[in-house]
């Protein structure tokens, strides 16, 4: 069934206030981002921003889910590639150095938002760690097809590696950064070499 203009605003009012918030949150920081300037600029009223978001912290943790489906979509198309997992994990580096030399780059979403918001119980924490489970998670599994052991020290590595590439992104020179850190994956998959196949024993 098709839906009128004015079913269909609210969606398009939701997907613009969080395309707003979004913008101005990566920018500038989510405290010194008010409700009245999203308001402002996504051009909405105030009403039509607590219909669907009952407040600024809901908003927030939008913010995070959005950013993070994109992010897992990334690394579903990587995987869909049908790539061995090594080349998945390079296919997601490359994805993540893309990421760190795009323009207005300021740095991992999350871990900005959680050093705005410390306390490890509140929800926009909570999404913070959803998110970061979910990245070591996935890394762990791709590793682990390279070779069981020992696929979470290497992840934990691997997100360490990522960590500080998305801090020194926005500091130094991109490329310099992007560039060292492909080379510390590509020495982490080296370091973590497959398995080699059992021998077969020989008889007399």
């Amino acid at each position: 069934m098709v839906r009128s203009e004015s079913e269909s605003r609210p969606s398009q009012a939701r997907s613009r206030l969080l395309r707003t918030a979004s913008q101005l949150f990566y920018a500038e920081g989510i405290h010194s981002v008010g409700v009245d300037r999203i308001v402002a600029e996504a051009q909405v009223t105030r009403a039509t921003f607590y219909r669907h978001f009952p407040s600024k912290e809901s908003l927030v943790v939008a913010y995070l889910e959005e950013a993070d489906h994109a992010l897992r979509g990334q690394a579903d198309a990587a995987a869909a590639a049908g790539l061995p997992a090594a080349g998945t994990i390079r296919a997601i580096s490359a994805s993540i150095a893309q990421a760190i030399q795009s323009p207005g780059f300021r740095g991992c979403a999350f871990l900005n938002a959680v050093a705005e918001y410390p306390d490890p119980q509140h929800p926009v924490h909570l999404a913070v760690l959803a998110h970061r489970q979910w990245f070591l998670e996935t890394i762990t599994a791709l590793l682990a097809q390279i070779r069981e052991q020992p696929a979470g020290p290497a992840a934990r590595h691997f997100v360490m590696l990522r960590d500080g590439a998305m801090a020194a992104g926005c500091l130094f020179d991109p490329a310099l950064v992007c560039e060292t850190f492909l080379h510390g994956v590509e020495g982490l998959l080296k370091a973590h070499p497959t398995a080699p196949s059992p021998t077969k024993p020989t008889h007399p």
